[in-house]
């Protein structure tokens, strides 16, 4: 599912068996129409899973937290934010049958994660690898040489076929392959000191809405949102 505004993509994932259920990078202008996605198809709500802390929106865990009370936020142990449970590299996100392994991605932000399922053969990246291209590495925290060997050692040694899913795209697209970014990723097919000089010239302007976004992340309750 997509919010518009920031081109933020958001992921619902359920058991089939057991109607267990986590949702990914949501966003507080589109958390309720999630909400209600998630009452159509009967799903039990019970993590909000927060790739990072988010520059360009805020995130809708406290939303959905006042419409599903026993949902828990999680975040990266190095995020910075405020959450239920922590989460750390090598960690396993169980939701009923399903589980996703937790690989931390770090180069965007300090507390970047991505969420691999392996029987599904999918990862969740969030802007840590997007479809040919990356998460600019020039604010919160970012390091272009953190970030290129976080998808070369953590991303990138997933199997070819591995689907990728990932945090943002902005011409449409929805999902990409390791094996595709690997071969075609403008990138990240450079060497490591190549990439950097690259993300190091980008001059992007900062999100416009990267003070509300960091102050709002901060917190927890649905007056503040975590």
């Amino acid at each position: 599912m997509v919010e518009y505004a920031s081109s933020t993509y958001t992921y619902i994932l359920g058991c089939g068996s057991t109607r267990k259920a986590v949702i990914i990078d949501p966003v507080m202008e589109t958390a309720h129409r999630d909400a209600q996605v998630i009452r159509d198809l009967d799903l039990d709500l019970i993590y909000g899973l927060n790739t990072h802390v988010h520059a360009d929106h805020v995130t809708g865990t406290g939303v959905l937290k006042s419409a599903f009370p026993s949902m828990k936020s999680v975040l990266s142990t190095h995020s910075g934010g405020k959450a239920d449970h922590f989460v750390k590299d090598g960690d396993k996100i169980k939701f009923g049958h399903e589980c996703l392994e937790v690989r931390t991605t770090p180069g965007h932000t300090d507390g970047c994660i991505s969420f691999i399922s392996h029987p599904h053969r999918m990862v969740f990246t969030g802007d840590a690898l997007l479809i040919r291209a990356c998460g600019r590495t020039d604010f919160q925290q970012g390091n272009a040489r953190t970030l290129y060997r976080s998808i070369w050692d953590k991303i990138f040694t997933l199997p070819d076929d591995f689907i990728v899913y990932v945090g943002h795209n902005y011409d449409g697209l929805l999902q990409t392959s390791i094996g595709e970014e690997k071969r075609l990723n403008p990138r990240l097919t450079k060497s490591e000191e190549e990439f950097v000089g690259i993300m190091d010239n980008l001059k992007l302007d900062y999100p416009k809405q990267i003070g509300r976004s960091a102050f709002s992340s901060g917190l927890r309750d649905h007056e503040g949102i975590e």
